[in-house]
């Protein structure tokens, strides 16, 4: 058995694929996965998993090197988006790097989920609880 915090085989899989500056998506329930992305769908009911549990797993084994969130988080949920940037830069110190935050528009946001290596679906009920994780290098 893997001996990590990151138990989810398709995570895992997915993860261990990732090149400088490929994504990965942490969403909420409700956020639109396009087709072409893997889905990795680990919403069971109603907040569980939790946004923040999910990407902190992720997090565990992605060195990160940027984050994009939708705008809409910081003016519809400030004390979430607070959360979130706390989480990001306690990242940061942990990786020893700079993080790079970007906010776009919720509709921005979507669009560049198409690109990513795929979306890891929450049970998050809160809106706009979603970010794009950039994969950098350790050295």
């Amino acid at each position: 058995m893997k001996k990590a915090l990151l138990l989810n085989s398709q995570i895992s899989s997915v993860i261990s694929l990732l090149g400088h500056g490929d994504s990965i998506c942490v969403g909420d329930a409700g956020l639109p996965i396009p087709n072409a992305v893997e889905r990795i769908d680990l919403a069971v009911r109603a907040g569980i998993p939790s946004f923040l549990d999910t990407l902190s797993a992720v997090s565990s084994e992605v060195f990160v090197e940027g984050a994009v969130i939708a705008s809409e988080l910081e003016t519809q949920q400030p004390g979430f988006h607070a959360q979130v940037i706390d989480f990001i830069k306690q990242l940061e110190r942990e990786q020893g790097n700079s993080i790079g935050i970007e906010s776009v528009s919720h509709n921005e946001f979507k669009a560049l989920t198409k690109d990513c290596k795929a979306v890891v679906r929450t049970g998050e009920f809160t809106p706009y609880a979603n970010v794009i994780l950039y994969s950098g290098v350790p050295f």
